[in-house]
């Protein structure tokens, strides 16, 4: 029995709609728990008291519209906007995670409750713990806000250290 799938693409998820991925996934796989990266991160705001964020993509602009706008919809407050206007999957996923910590850590998130990068592809991770430390504000991510659902869905509750605030706490 498979108790939770995660859909794994934050803009395609946008662009397909919550709601209809969900759909889809329940034909194939009735009576489970299905998630996605908008998903999860909205549910991780919430449990954080999350309302105002700085928001980072690698999106094209055409896409970095879609992000914003569904942010706005849940009433999400993007205080402040980077990305790195990338158009490919392949070109995203090279991102090189000492160059992303260097750029990340210089967005403004003095007024933010917390950074949010966005993309399953974009390498994140395993820097989210200096991120936070540096930024002294929590950091969450497509990938570790899904991973925290999906655990979370399957009543695992423990802390898991290295991967940020969402995680550990």
């Amino acid at each position: 029995k498979i108790n939770t799938i995660a859909y794994g693409c934050t803009s395609g998820t946008i662009a397909i709609g919550e709601d209809n991925v969900k759909k889809k996934i329940l034909l194939a796989k009735p009576d489970c728990y299905v998630t996605t990266p908008v998903t999860s991160a909205i549910k991780a705001f919430k449990e954080m008291n999350i309302k105002k964020i700085a928001l980072f993509t690698p999106y094209p602009d055409s896409v970095n519209k879609t992000i914003f706008e569904y942010f706005t919809k849940k009433n999400i407050e993007v205080l402040s906007f980077a990305s790195l206007n990338l158009n490919l999957d392949s070109d995203i996923a090279k991102v090189d995670p000492k160059y992303l910590l260097e750029i990340l850590a210089k967005l403004d998130t003095s007024n933010a409750d917390a950074l949010f990068i966005s993309c399953t592809a974009l390498p994140v991770l395993k820097i989210i713990d200096q991120l936070e430390k540096k930024t002294k504000k929590p950091v969450l991510s497509s990938n570790q806000t899904l991973i925290w659902d999906t655990l979370r869905s399957v009543g695992y509750k423990s802390s898991v250290k290295g991967y940020g605030k969402l995680l550990r706490d």
